[in-house]
């Protein structure tokens, strides 16, 4: 297995990841109609787009093994000016959940905060009914400090919450110790 900056070459591969991950993880909680429709379309659009920006706050790293890409976190820096950086997506292929693999690229995400924006926090939003990765995020350390409403690609609205780590060294530091 492989970390590495993704390209726009990649961006429709994550979108695929992406869209496969929300419709496991949120049905019940995004439309069933934009689950079953929309979200490959949707995350292609968006994962095009981000890629043409070339947005200089935004890092994506992609975990690859044998070529096929298993996951990627995707990070914008200078989101918040309280907490900091944005882990603003965390998906892994649903095969191979459970393997290491989302604590090693919360720790790129953390290493590129520590690089490029030292002394800045990382945060994330998770929806609520998604206990699985608030026990995820728990362990590696983050503390819920808010939740507030969201509204929910394809209609609706769901609560999310607010995990934070004031220094994501302690983040890496959960992750791999030494």
């Amino acid at each position: 297995m492989i970390f590495r900056t993704a390209t726009a070459k990649d961006a429709e591969a994550i979108a695929h990841l992406h869209a496969e991950s929300w419709r496991r993880t949120y049905r019940g909680a995004y439309s069933d109609t934009f689950l079953d429709h929309d979200v490959v379309a949707d995350r292609v659009a968006v994962w095009t787009e981000r890629f043409r920006s070339s947005d200089p706050n935004a890092h994506t790293v992609i975990a690859e093994d044998d070529g096929a890409l298993i996951g990627f976190v995707h990070t914008i820096l200078d989101e918040d000016p309280t907490w900091g950086a944005l882990l603003d997506n965390l998906h892994v292929a649903h095969d191979r959940k459970r393997s290491g693999i989302g604590a090693q690229l919360m720790a790129q995400s953390a290493a590129v905060v520590l690089e490029r924006r030292p002394g800045s926090g990382l945060y994330l939003w998770v929806l609520e009914m998604n206990g699985v990765a608030q026990s995820f995020y728990d362990a590696c350390g983050g503390e819920c400090v808010e939740s507030a409403p969201w509204d929910a690609p394809g209609g609706g609205t769901v609560m999310s919450l607010r995990y934070a780590w004031t220094d994501p060294a302690v983040l890496r530091q959960t992750i791999t110790p030494g």
